[in-house]
């Protein structure tokens, strides 16, 4: 059944991070070719200032979810109900500070972005791209936790699935047919509304839960502590584009959020891998089935670092060409950034590298441990982006994040080897070493490719050549340092093709 649910949750986790990403795509082109890009800029802005929102959470999402792994292990459904309750009433919490947000926001971001809107323009987008946001948490977000930590993801998945279509095909028509982007972000809210009510209807059929239960002690540990952790967490990846928006353009926020798209689109990828290992990572914890737990950790960390290298290998040297094809013909802003699509995209890569460890002191609920550690890499991130960003601009808060998430990798590896599976720092820097002498042999052979004229047609079969040198320099060289890896792999492989054909 752990298999079933594993092979479950990543197939379903492919093809939302697939969808995610080719829809992710399509909208934003429509946004600055048919209301320019400031309007896109104003829309990512508008985005990440929402998105603090979610220091509210306080990191107890991750330490529910912490939290559910051994009563859900041990079927103790009187404990889970408890946890279920004391979360949900924290969540409607931060539904109703919300709409104070909300005001707030209305009030003062105008100013914040430059007033290149009127103030009813920009108070009323927000507002409608809030309403998803508020009932997501007073209705959703214990529903989504229990099925997550239970390694049932693949239901909120499929649904995201159905939302994320629906939602681009209608944008689609209202954009062509000439709507507003009020009109638009409005539709993306209502559709957005059925996730919460039918995890709602899943979790009533499927699980036993009394969600009036009482209790006298409080079920969910360290919620300050996690507090901590998910603030700094906020602010080392929310950082970017509230320094631009404060300190430059809206037209840089939008030059920001197309490469962003790309980094973002590629680590959510990513989320595949972090779903299928993460609730059983936290099983095995629970378990303390260390012998398994180690194996488990080994594999799931060569996976991480392969993939890691190879996407954002192919992506330090596509990344430029895509960013010619897809903003070909808008002229209102310079998207042509090199060497800030270097650092964002080194940034991305080394904060992938750290996943690993991070998945296991998450799992392990070592939140009060690390709270400070977490804290030190969003400072580090926040101060130097703004010390950068006066005179480098997007390079500066780019610059911010890769010196941020260096610090962060290397804090993370000496606490799990030292305090949670005594992981080999021997193992880990074989790992690194691999890594960096496949990136530069990557990086060497296929940096001579141009990009002939631009069309996706191009871009395509520029895309095929360097995956191809990518691929073949990095199963070269895991031959020679990690064989048994590849032999594992080729064995699921088969095995997974066997089931197929019964």
């Amino acid at each position: 059944m752990r298999q079933k649910k594993f092979a479950f949750n990543a197939i379903t986790s492919f093809f939302l991070q697939v969808t995610t990403i080719v829809c992710g795509f399509i909208l934003p082109r429509m946004i600055m070719t048919f209301y320019g890009s400031n309007v896109n800029g104003l829309l990512n802005s508008i985005a990440q200032f929402l998105s603090v929102i979610a220091f509210l959470e306080f990191g107890i999402g991750a330490v529910i979810q912490s939290s559910l792994y051994s009563p859900l292990a041990a079927q103790d459904f009187l404990a889970v109900s408890k946890i279920w309750v004391s979360g949900s009433r924290f969540f409607r919490k931060i539904a109703y500070v919300l709409f104070i947000y909300i005001a707030f926001l209305s009030i003062f971001y105008p100013a914040l972005s430059h007033q290149e809107f009127n103030w009813i323009y920009e108070a009323t987008l927000i507002f409608i791209i809030s309403i998803s946001t508020f009932v997501q948490y007073y209705f959703g977000a214990m529903d989504g936790l229990l099925l997550s930590a239970d390694q049932r993801g693949y239901v909120q998945y499929i649904i995201h699935i159905v939302t994320v279509l629906a939602n681009t095909m209608i944008s689609v028509i209202l954009i062509w047919c000439g709507a507003s982007i009020h009109l638009v972000k409005g539709a993306t809210s209502l559709i957005y509304l059925v996730r919460p009510f039918f995890l709602r209807w899943y979790t009533n059929h499927y699980y036993a839960l009394d969600r009036n239960i009482c209790y006298t002690e409080e079920p969910i540990k360290h919620k300050l502590s996690g507090a901590m952790q998910h603030i700094a967490y906020m602010i080392l990846n929310g950082t970017d584009v509230i320094v631009l928006t404060l300190c430059s353009t809206l037209e840089n926020v939008s030059v920001y959020s197309v490469y962003n798209l790309v980094i973002s689109g590629l680590k959510q990828m990513f989320t595949i891998l972090d779903n299928s290992f993460h609730s059983l990572i936290g099983e095995l914890w629970a378990r303390q089935d260390i012998h398994k737990l180690n194996y488990v950790f080994g594999i799931m960390e060569w996976i991480f670092h392969t993939v890691a290298v190879f996407v954002f290998g192919c992506a330090l040297i596509l990344i430029i060409p895509f960013v010619i094809v897809y903003t070909n013909g808008i002229t209102d802003a310079d998207y042509v950034q090199p060497l800030f699509s270097v650092f964002i995209t080194l940034a991305c890569m080394i904060n992938l590298l750290s996943y690993p460890y991070k998945i296991l002191i998450l799992v392990a609920g070592h939140f009060r441990e690390t709270q400070w550690k977490f804290l030190i890499s969003a400072i580090l991130n926040m101060v130097i982006s703004l010390l950068l960003v006066w005179k480098f601009g997007l390079v500066g808060v780019a610059a911010g994040t890769l010196i941020a998430m260096v610090y962060q990798d290397v804090w993370m590896i000496q606490y799990v080897s030292k305090h949670l599976n005594h992981w080999s720092l021997r193992k880990v820097l074989k790992q690194f070493l691999v890594d960096a002498v496949s990136f530069c042999i990557g990086l060497i052979l296929s940096d001579s490719f141009p990009l002939s004229e631009p069309t996706y047609i191009a871009w395509g079969i520029l895309t095929g050549k360097t995956a191809l040198i990518w691929a073949a320099v990095l199963v070269g060289i895991n031959l020679l340092f990690y064989r048994d890896k590849i032999v594992w792999m080729l064995e699921r492989g088969k095995e997974m093709v066997k089931k197929i054909k019964k």
